[in-house]
């Protein structure tokens, strides 16, 4: 029964970071990516659709990364 109140907690869990996240995009108080990042990370152990969009988001932030220093490598 522990590994199954672990799952609950964990869904609880990353869904709430998730939905905090989502109201941190329109508060300009929170940040909400950090919320729906963390969010993914605690749901992709549990869902396979959560893994996909973190390691989605991930590809985009090495992008934007390799874009930004390779800007200033430039100059």
């Amino acid at each position: 029964m522990k590994g199954r109140a672990r799952v609950v907690f964990d869904w609880i869990l990353g869904l709430s970071l998730l939905a905090v996240g989502v109201v941190g995009l329109v508060l300009p108080v929170l940040q909400g990516w950090v919320f729906i990042l963390a969010g993914l990370a605690v749901l992709s152990s549990h869902s396979v659709r959560a893994r996909t969009a973190l390691e989605w988001l991930k590809a985009k932030g090495r992008a934007v990364k390799t874009r930004v220093v390779g800007g200033l490598r430039d100059r």
